[in-house]
């Protein structure tokens, strides 16, 4: 009686343990897998992948921004007289305008709150960076502003991805793959 109960209850264990290892290995295989088409056959991320790809770049190009944009208000006293201008409005409303996109859009860009909106003022910075402030400099000047305008040009055309407050307000409709 209690040793075929015992006997019972071991054989059990030993199948879900061996039915656990079986699964793991699956996962692991299937993990192998996806990585060799991913590195050696160039397969594209796709679904979630491609989210979480666009809200690391979303974070880590906000940040960024956001720390270069913070020395421009940290400074803005100092800096409202003499800061370029571009555009002709006096040298504070510019830094005021480069200060709001570098900022406050870059505050909304890592939050994906109106993601492409957002890009635009970014853009245009960055525009104006590369082809008036350092139009005349070598390369090596403008490359960081031609970097992050390629990232914004990116995230004007692809949008903020699944993880974005856009795809939690607006749901499905902002967000197709």
């Amino acid at each position: 009686g209690s040793e075929m109960c015992i006997r019972d209850r071991c054989i059990l264990k030993t199948n879900i343990l061996f039915f656990s290892y079986t699964f793991k290995k699956y996962r692991i295989i299937k993990y192998v897998i996806v990585m060799k088409s991913f590195f050696l056959y160039g397969t594209p991320l796709k679904g979630n992948g491609v989210s979480a790809f666009l809200f690391l770049l979303r974070l880590f190009v906000g940040i960024m921004m956001l720390a270069h944009g913070g020395v421009k208000l940290a400074n803005f006293g100092s800096l409202m007289n003499t800061f370029p201008d571009p555009l002709g409005v006096t040298p504070m409303v510019s830094l005021l305008l480069s200060v709001s996109a570098e900022v406050g859009c870059s505050v909304l860009l890592i939050f994906g709150i109106l993601t492409r909106l957002v890009t635009l003022p970014l853009i245009f910075n960055m525009l104006v960076a590369v082809f008036v402030i350092h139009g005349g400099d070598a390369f090596q000047a403008k490359e960081l502003a031609v970097m992050y305008l390629a990232v914004y040009v990116f995230f004007f055309f692809i949008g903020g991805g699944r993880y974005s407050l856009d795809y939690r307000i607006f749901g499905k409709a902002a967000w197709k793959e």
